[in-house]
């Protein structure tokens, strides 16, 4: 997933964003609500980590733009200890959750994978592809039953080739995924993560095709 981290405290949105990328997933970290708003506007997010209290423009102000927009991204709210007043505030906005600081990054992936279970209803549990099947709560891809070694980074890939089956994905849009926007990693980063994922899903009736000049496209043989 594309997790953006809204959090002014650098230190804790540096750990929460290691904390996530360590467990395979993009993370986009931004410290100022204006700056959020407008990435959120422009690029968007699976899944938001977002503080209360940011200089600019309010985690509050955020969530409820959000929602006016009709976004339905799942939001976890970050607030300081004790104030209730905050986080009904939040709920009532539209907040899915929320954490109270300090707090376990423990229980903060817990929230996410809880969260993510709940947006994962509106998918099939577990989608089938040629022969293979793909569970997005486990984040696994099997074949006859037998998991595929699939790496964290194949894995980003696979899922955003596969939310756009069909359609071409250009090398940007993976880099985002897998490593997060304005990452500094060159364009040709993704082409061994793809390379390696092409392998792994050869012969069970999936393949990955290079669009000279713009991308990628998951498709299956015919």
């Amino acid at each position: 997933m594309r997790i953006a981290v809204i959090e002014d405290n650098i230190s804790l949105a540096k750990a929460i964003a290691y904390r996530l990328r360590d467990r395979g997933h993009a993370a986009d970290v931004l410290h100022e609500g204006l700056a959020a708003d407008q990435y959120l506007r422009d690029e968007g997010a699976d899944l938001v980590v977002l503080d209360i209290n940011l200089p600019g423009l309010s985690g509050l102000d955020i969530l409820r733009s959000l929602r006016a927009r009709g976004s339905g991204v799942p939001v976890i709210l970050l607030t300081a200890r004790g104030l209730t007043d905050e986080r009904i505030a939040g709920l009532d906005a539209g907040a899915d959750d929320y954490l109270t600081k300090p707090f376990d990054m423990e229980e903060l992936e817990a929230r996410i994978r809880a969260l993510s279970r709940r947006k994962e209803l509106e998918y099939t549990a577990v989608e089938t592809i040629g022969l293979l099947s793909f569970d997005r709560s486990a984040r696994s891809v099997s074949a006859d039953g037998e998991r595929l070694a699939v790496s964290r980074r194949e894995m980003a890939v696979f899922e955003c080739l596969l939310d756009q089956r069909g359609r071409i994905v250009s090398k940007d849009r993976l880099l985002d995924q897998v490593y997060g926007v304005g990452a500094d990693v060159e364009a040709s980063a993704i082409e061994p993560h793809v390379s390696r994922l092409r392998g792994r899903l050869k012969g069970h009736g999936v393949v990955i095709k290079t669009v000279r000049g713009l991308g990628y496209l998951l498709d299956v043989e015919r």
